[in-house]
């Protein structure tokens, strides 16, 4: 605690004191706001952690899928049936607000609806496991955009709870303890100037006292 370097007046105490209700106030605020933060930022965390092992999972899948289509297929055939895609993926952009954070929500739009687009090849000449691939990737499409989502989401959350953090502290360790010492001193120095004054003044009076019986 450090005492803040002001005029020991009422005015000034009288300031002390909104100044400490306001910082009392914001106090509490920062500190819900910094609670709430936390809880969002553990959900996201808990559904990042099992979207991510979706996506691994199925990553793991169509890899292995296009292994065996890799060794079945001629690299040319292969090639070729992927050259040119049947659908189209639009990613629209907008935020969200959290607790005065702006986090990003991803939306897909596809071209079209029709689930067989995903395959920009005839089954001739294909391998089916090469349609196990493709499939397994379409799958966790959605899910990869969601854990890009989650993922950017959560550093904006960190940030801000890393930024809160700082100003509860700063609040509770510095600003209102240095308040709280300075109207305390403040208090105490008006507290012996009233028992002067009253001092002083008790000993005018007995002085007028004593001249006036001196008079007399």
């Amino acid at each position: 605690m450090a005492r803040l370097n002001v005029n020991p007046t009422r005015m000034e105490l009288s300031s002390l004191k909104k100044k400490l209700a306001s910082a009392q106030r914001g106090h509490k605020l920062l500190k819900d706001k910094r609670d709430e933060l936390m809880r969002q930022f553990m959900n996201l965390i808990r559904e990042n952690k099992q979207l991510r092992s979706e996506v691994e999972a199925g990553i793991a899948e169509a890899n292995k899928y296009m292994a065996v289509a890799g060794s079945v297929m001629q690299r040319e055939v292969l090639e070729t049936a992927l050259m040119i895609p049947k659908q189209e993926v639009e990613l629209e952009v907008s935020e969200k607000n959290v607790m005065s954070v702006y986090i990003p929500v991803f939306n897909p739009k596809y071209r079209t609806g029709d689930a067989d687009d995903i395959y920009s090849y005839g089954t001739a000449f294909t391998s089916v496991d090469l349609d196990g691939a493709i499939s397994a990737l379409s799958d966790i499409f959605p899910k990869m955009i969601r854990l890009a989502e989650i993922e950017k989401a959560c550093q904006l959350l960190a940030d801000e709870i890393e930024k809160t953090r700082r100003r509860v502290n700063a609040l509770e360790h510095i600003m209102i303890p240095d308040y709280q010492e300075t109207i305390k001193y403040i208090t105490m120095k008006l507290s012996e100037n009233e028992r002067s004054t009253t001092t002083s003044l008790m000993k005018v009076k007995d002085m007028v006292l004593k001249q006036s019986h001196n008079f007399n």
